[in-house]
């Protein structure tokens, strides 16, 4: 009876490198986390408490306190920005904050370097922040570049208009769907294409994770047994 020969141990520098990377993992991205909330804090705090008139300051602090004590606490610029964005969007649902900010983009818009930068920034803050029923819908697989070839893409809306009849009339599928294939490791260019419905293959994961497996080049990818979850693309050899 012959035995299959033992894998070969492995070296203490292999193993070393291998709790190191283990450790990477798990620390780069909680370290990278608290360093980038707490740059956006101070950046904030740096740009927002100077604006702050002293007076106004000293109104609202207990008594033995001066306006120092109060730009030294960390987050304070964070919460009056907050609270002034918060401000700004109650006053943009009324009919007077409404006609200004019409008014204020009217005449950014008569300036031509400001206005290409601010309807770029404004495209991007709605897409990114935006709540309604606009966004994708779900995630799918469409094949592309060529049949036998799939990727991973969002499912935008159902094809209307001129686009919708012709290609109805060209290929003889009733229902078309338009959906958004975002390119890797940056999902936020890619191609927008007209698809019969019957071609998709519809996916039970989130958007979020869709991103995820797109963004890490299928390095992370979701659990299925923990929605909302993911995990490492490498396999543990036996």
């Amino acid at each position: 009876m012959t035995h299959s020969p033992r894998p070969p141990r492995r070296g203490l520098l292999a193993g070393l490198r291998a709790s190191f990377l283990t450790g990477l993992v798990i620390v780069a991205p909680a370290v990278l986390t608290i360093w980038l909330i707490t740059t956006v804090v101070e950046f904030v705090d740096s740009r927002v408490m100077p604006l702050i008139p002293e007076g106004f300051v000293q109104r609202f602090l207990p008594e033995g306190y001066t306006r120092l004590d109060i730009l030294n606490l960390p987050g304070i610029g964070l919460i009056i920005a907050l609270v002034f964005t918060l401000l700004v969007g109650w006053l943009a649902k009324g009919y007077i904050g409404r006609s200004l900010i019409q008014w204020g983009e009217d005449l950014v818009a008569r300036m031509p370097v400001v206005r290409s930068i601010y309807n770029g920034l404004k495209q991007i803050a709605e897409t990114v922040f935006s709540t309604s029923s606009t966004s994708f819908s779900k995630a799918c697989l469409v094949e592309y570049p060529r049949p036998g070839l799939w990727a991973v893409a969002f499912v935008s809306t159902e094809t209307k208009g001129e686009i919708a009849r012709k290609l109805t009339e060209a290929s003889g599928e009733d229902r078309l769907i338009s959906v958004f294939l975002p390119t890797t490791p940056n999902p936020t260019s890619g191609f927008l294409l007209f698809v019969p419905e019957s071609t998709v293959i519809t996916l039970d994961m989130s958007i979020e994770d869709a991103a995820k497996l797109i963004i890490s080049a299928g390095l992370v990818s979701p659990d299925p047994d923990r929605p909302g979850q993911v995990r490492g693309g490498k396999r543990r050899r036996d």
